[in-house]
């Protein structure tokens, strides 16, 4: 694969420099060279909800036909509505790029239950707990609820 990576990088993406493992038949049929076969590639990126890291392995099924020059195919259909064989060399890097950001989760989660973070502290609520909690003020009372608690340290001023 490419050096830049393929996917969205930082947020899920094959590496710069990862690999692509690639099992493939390659058939000759009348109109061309029919690919079919797998994909598969390790992901790496951050949880949408925790900002966690994340690595997950992907594989995609893959079918394309690569048409022979001066075939019914190559004359029929326009330029970007099939493959076509160039020289004798099939090009699969954009088939496979293709296939593997289509694969690719547009949410990425570490799980399907993530919780994520919390709004006051940013602390990832999966490692804080169930009693993680903020008392919040309404600002319109803050005056008063000082007050009160000038009070609680001296019992004796009503």
């Amino acid at each position: 694969m490419p050096a830049e990576g393929v996917g969205l990088l930082g947020v899920i993406a094959v590496p710069p420099g990862g690999n692509v493992e690639l099992d493939l038949l390659l058939e000759s049929v009348v109109e061309g060279v029919l690919v079919t076969g797998t994909a598969a590639t390790t992901v790496e990126g951050e949880c949408s909800r925790c900002l966690e890291p994340l690595s997950a392995e992907v594989e995609v099924e893959l079918t394309e036909l690569y048409a022979y020059p001066d075939s019914t195919t190559d004359e029929t259909t326009e330029e970007d509505e099939v493959s076509r064989l160039h020289d004798d060399l099939i090009d699969l890097e954009p088939v496979v790029r293709d296939a593997i950001v289509l694969a690719l989760p547009q949410v990425p989660l570490c799980s399907p239950d993530c919780l994520g973070l919390c709004v006051d502290c940013g602390g990832r609520l999966a490692d804080l707990g169930p009693d993680h909690g903020h008392e919040t003020i309404d600002p319109r009372w803050a005056a008063l609820q000082e007050r009160f608690d000038g009070n609680r340290d001296n019992p004796e001023e009503k």
